[in-house]
């Protein structure tokens, strides 16, 4: 049997949904706040939890935007001071409030922020399935920009694969169909993560109807056979090898400036070589590449159309 708590919890959240269901918005908001400041003093974090859930929730389901997410950035909080790890369960009503928050509003920006940092625990760029989740919504959305940032940090390069597809389908042009996966891919090498990089190249390749049926490697694109024989190169350390490819491919590698960034990044991560003091992380260049993926100076254990031929990672096509 419910004990009293439990049954006091499960009266007031009926209370509470029945004056959302009549329209009195304001006064529910009200009292989930005291409610609020009454549990957390109490340290009733289980039932806190609950009650800002729902109530977010309902708030927003009633497109009570502001409220929904007043409470919402409350449940961060309480999820932070309760101590409560990143789980399967609240990344998924984490995602759900998220998905119900109106675009245009400066909370859900909060919101997220708060929720990524409360998510980083043991992932200092913040938990990957709440990455992919989020990127999910983005890409629901077509804020393709905000997808791409979000991806990258989610290890499912599978999923991000198919969204970089869609993209280049629908908003990129055809010359461009290997810059789209060449900066995903060189990407989440400086971020160390040459699993997600090749699951990456392996689905873009396999699955874009113009590529799928080339029959590679070799690819008829000069950019993908630099891709494909990069990431060999990484699996065995072969040093000379990646010298040789950077100089054999320099033409389609100067397509992009961004791209000698990154592979002098990768060229420190991967093979121990040193970037030349002209190219430091601290020049301007280095200063590009942090604000595109975050700051890829930590150690192993960390994951962090017309745009592509400027320097932006992603076109901008929000």
């Amino acid at each position: 049997m419910a004990g009293r708590g439990e049954r006091g919890v499960s009266r007031v959240l009926d209370k509470l949904e029945a004056s959302v269901n009549s329209g009195q918005y304001y006064e529910a908001h009200q009292m989930y706040r005291t409610l609020y400041f009454r549990y957390l003093s109490q340290k009733k974090y289980t039932d806190l939890l609950q009650l800002l859930y729902k109530g977010s929730s309902l708030l927003l389901q009633r497109d009570q935007q502001g409220s929904g997410a007043d409470l919402a950035i409350l449940l961060i909080e309480v999820l932070t001071k309760s101590e409560t790890k990143p789980c399967h369960e609240w990344i998924d009503k984490i995602s759900k409030l998220f998905e119900k928050m109106n675009s245009s509003i400066p909370e859900r920006e909060t919101f997220l922020t708060n929720a990524v940092k409360w998510s980083m625990d043991n992932n200092k760029k913040g938990h990957p399935l709440l990455h992919k989740k989020i990127a999910e919504i983005y890409w629901q959305e077509k804020k393709f920009t905000s997808a791409h940032r979000h991806f990258l940090h989610s290890s499912d390069g599978a999923a991000y694969a198919n969204m970089l597809i869609e993209l280049h389908t629908t908003k990129g042009l055809k010359s461009e169909i290997d810059l789209f996966i060449a900066q995903a891919v060189l990407q989440c090498l400086c971020l160390r993560n040459i699993q997600m990089a090749t699951e990456a190249f392996n689905k873009y390749t396999g699955s874009h109807p113009t590529i799928k049926n080339d029959k590679g490697p070799p690819y008829l694109f000069p950019l993908l056979n630099f891709l494909w024989f990069l990431l060999r190169a990484i699996e065995q350390k072969h040093v000379i090898q990646f010298k040789i490819l950077r100089s054999c491919y320099a033409i389609s590698i100067k397509r992009d400036p961004n791209y000698s960034v990154y592979l002098d990044t990768i060229g420190r991560i991967w093979f121990g070589i040193e970037i030349p003091q002209d190219k430091n992380p601290n020049s301007i260049f280095g200063g590009l590449l942090k604000s595109i993926i975050g700051d890829v100076d930590v150690d192993t254990s960390d994951e962090e159309g017309d745009g592509l031929r400027k320097s932006a990672p992603i076109p901008d096509l929000d």
